[in-house]
């Protein structure tokens, strides 16, 4: 195969994207590993390895990968969430909480507030 392209590293991404839909995120990390390593700045490949390592429950991985995100990006409102989701998966209930509430306060989606647990009750 030769060297990654820019039109390449498109092409991964999107097939990337394609692999974590249909349920296989580790097809997708390996795709991704080469385009974060060519495009290190690309918070989008990013963003999108950190899913696929959540959903192929690397839960240290996904969390560093998030947390660079949001280094980068402070107000983004999902990768909070997402952060959130894996601390709560990985069994850490008070850093869980904290970004649920940034995300919230980001974003007031119904699924961010409800997650935060200061939305509307009903």
């Amino acid at each position: 195969m030769p060297q990654g392209t820019p039109e390449n590293h498109v092409i991964d991404y999107r097939a990337a994207e394609q692999l974590l839909a249909a349920r296989d995120p580790r097809g997708a990390v390996k795709l991704l590993d080469e385009v974060v390593a060519a495009h290190p700045e690309n918070t989008a490949a990013r963003l999108l390895r950190a899913r696929a390592f959540f959903a192929a429950a690397q839960l240290r991985a996904a969390e560093l990968e998030f947390q660079l995100v949001l280094e980068r990006e402070p107000d983004n409102a999902f990768a909070h969430f997402a952060l959130a989701r894996t601390f709560e998966r990985a069994n850490r209930p008070e850093a869980a909480r904290r970004h649920f509430r940034l995300a919230a306060a980001l974003d007031p989606r119904p699924d961010y507030l409800a997650a935060a647990d200061f939305g509307p009750t009903g």
